[in-house]
């Protein structure tokens, strides 16, 4: 039986041959505008990451763009003089990665890997992790927490985009059709209504286990702001349906 980290690997190749707005790489005139200091970085669909949850220089520093593929924010650090790896387990958004540098003349450490399973890095390893909205594609995620503070160096930071579970009450934006967690490998009719729309495979995950975990992995959290879909009712409504967290390795 395939994996679902598999089926959604799958998945968002097929997006991006369709032109996914999360799939489109940097242009370079993005990047040169980067090496300049013009640069923003998202977490989440629309509110721009505050810089002030960044070191004001990142020249050698160490980043990991935790299933960050898509050359969208890896470049952009790369441009600011740091040392880039990108973990992500879709072929096309690894392919973007390496692709961009080498228009760009950067090194990047471009791994097809998958965060369900134990991160191919040292202990102690980056300065800091960027870990965009990406856990709702993964059914446990205190590993993944467990794994970025294994992998951070004393004092290093980890930027994360979550998803708050209330996308997954509705179908339509209008009405609360399903009950949480949302969980497609338990509830079949949930699995039925994600191959129907081609979402892949997709969970929901409550504020204790996104927040809970990172505490319970060491972490102490420093800074948190919410944000919308971007688009669509819940958006029009302004109903937050993301948080981003900033936290520290202590």
């Amino acid at each position: 039986m395939k994996k679902y980290t598999d089926i959604n690997a799958d998945t968002i190749d097929g997006w991006n041959k369709e032109g996914w707005q999360w799939g489109i790489p940097i242009s370079h005139e993005q990047f040169c505008r980067a090496k300049e200091g013009e640069w923003k970085i998202l977490l989440t669909p629309t509110k721009i990451m505050p810089r002030k949850w960044l070191p004001q220089s990142l020249k050698g520093l160490k980043i990991l763009g935790l299933a960050s593929g898509g050359a969208q924010q890896i470049p952009v650090f790369a441009a600011l003089g740091a040392n880039c790896s990108v973990l992500d387990y879709s072929p096309s958004q690894i392919k973007s990665e390496i692709d961009v540098a080498a228009r760009e003349g950067y090194e990047v450490e471009a791994i097809r890997g998958d965060m369900t399973e134990p991160l191919p890095f040292s202990d102690n390893s980056f300065d800091i992790i960027f870990h965009p909205v990406s856990n709702c594609y993964i059914r446990e995620v205190d590993h993944v927490f467990n794994e970025c503070y294994r992998v951070l160096k004393r004092g290093g930071i980890l930027v994360c985009g979550l998803d708050n579970g209330v996308n997954y009450i509705t179908d339509d934006e209008v009405t609360i059709s399903n009950s949480l967690p949302f969980d497609p490998l338990e509830n079949t009719e949930y699995m039925r209504k994600l191959e129907r729309d081609n979402d892949g495979v997709q969970f929901s995950h409550t504020m204790e286990e996104q927040i809970g975990c990172q505490l319970k992995a060491g972490f102490r959290l420093t800074d948190i702001y919410e944000d919308t879909n971007g688009e669509g009712r819940l958006h029009e409504l302004n109903i937050p349906t993301f948080i981003a967290t900033r936290a520290i390795k202590e």
